[in-house]
């Protein structure tokens, strides 16, 4: 049978004890006083000590049992701690396999999905393309020209020009046709010094008004010529088949550019090339200049025919001294073998004239070549 009472502690119950000794001491003093007042109580105070240190004994006890249900809550706590974090690590692991589970399945459905890859092709080995052998490498080019170019590999598309990829340091790579622009070992332009002043036989020019047309090349701007006019040198006939310009002279006259150069083109009967060069420096208007400028087509590779005739005598000086020596071409495909005739005297055009020409080409020649030890003659 449960009891209704309260339950009571020991410290308790050891408290209410001490209190009540007390009050019975204290009340057993107040009586003995009362009836002998002249003797003094000593027990009073002995009994108060022992009050006193069943009180300190009931702290103490007290106290130890607070700092027993202190320490009793403190491992409790400590182990409800312990299980949370434990209850929380297993947590985290049990999501992070969540996790890669998933990301594993997502892999899969992502590889099922995707295209196969394309099947890998071996590629076959490009043939090598080799540049043309050079025999003479001083052969071709200016001087303390840089042959370091050579090995380069021109497309096929470009086509010879006087810059870029074109230029005159590429045209034996542009096309094997070619080929002699790099391994020649006559090449033209070159520096006239060093000349052998002899009595040269005089040029026989026969030259008479016939009809004409002017074409721009792309490259200069051309005269070509109908028949009936001709040189003659060494004992054969040459005809007259057109002259055209550069700018500024190809040729160099001991180390001297002049401000143009026309170059007249003869041909005899089996093919064989003489080309006149008329020098040209700036001065007072040309007419004959004059008459090829006002019929100049407006477009490239157009060509006018104009209705009258030019006089080809107009363009020759006076003095018709001249160097000689063999040569080439100076465009392509750098024929070699081409007779070369350079009159001594130039011949004047003025700065208008000189313009007209450098709006359509500022520059237009090759540049000097090596003489490679020539013979130059010179009128004497």
């Amino acid at each position: 049978m449960r009891s209704h009472f309260p339950s009571i502690n020991l410290a308790t119950i050891v408290c209410t004890l001490g209190l009540s000794l007390v009050v019975m001491s204290a009340a057993t003093t107040h009586a003995a006083e009362d009836s002998s007042p002249s003797k003094p109580i000593k027990e009073a105070p002995e009994k108060s000590k022992s009050g006193e240190a069943s009180d300190n004994v009931i702290k103490s006890k007290s106290k130890s049992s607070e700092k027993s249900s202190e320490k009793s809550s403190e491992k409790s706590n400590a182990k409800a701690a312990a299980a949370q974090r434990d209850k929380e690590e297993l947590d985290a692991d049990v999501l992070a396999d969540k996790i890669a589970k998933k990301m594993a399945e997502l892999r899969k459905e992502s590889e099922r999905k995707a295209p196969p890859p394309p099947a890998m092709r071996r590629s076959e080995p490009k043939p090598v393309q080799r540049a043309a052998s050079i025999t003479n490498p001083s052969a071709g080019q200016p001087h303390g020209s840089n042959l370091a170019g050579d090995a380069m590999l021109i497309p096929h598309d470009v086509h010879w020009s006087y810059e870029g990829e074109g230029s005159p340091l590429r045209w034996g790579k542009i096309d094997p046709a070619n080929a002699k622009c790099d391994t020649g070992e006559r090449q033209s332009p070159i520096d006239i010094r060093d000349t052998i002043r002899v009595d040269l036989e005089p040029v026989q020019f026969d030259y008479k008004p016939v009809r004409f047309n002017v074409i721009d090349t792309g490259h200069t701007i051309q005269v070509n010529l109908g028949a009936g006019n001709s040189i003659t040198i060494l004992g054969r006939r040459y005809d007259l088949m057109q002259f055209h310009f550069h700018k500024p002279s190809e040729e160099r006259i001991n180390g001297r550019n002049y401000e143009m150069v026309a170059h007249m083109v003869h041909k005899d009967v089996d093919g064989k090339i003489v080309v006149v060069a008329i020098l040209i420096e700036q001065g007072k208007a040309h007419s004959l200049i004059q008459t090829v400028w006002n019929n100049m087509p407006l477009e490239k590779n157009d060509t006018v025919q104009p209705s009258g005739t030019i006089d080809m005598n107009q363009i020759l000086p006076k003095d018709r001294q001249y160097f000689t020596y063999m040569g080439s071409l100076t465009t392509p495909p750098c024929t070699e073998g081409v007779l070369w005739v350079v009159i001594k005297e130039p011949i004047e055009v003025s700065q208008d004239q000189i313009s007209i020409f450098s709006r359509l080409y500022p520059m237009n020649a090759r540049p000097i070549q090596n003489s490679a030890g020539r013979l130059i003659k010179e009128s004497n």
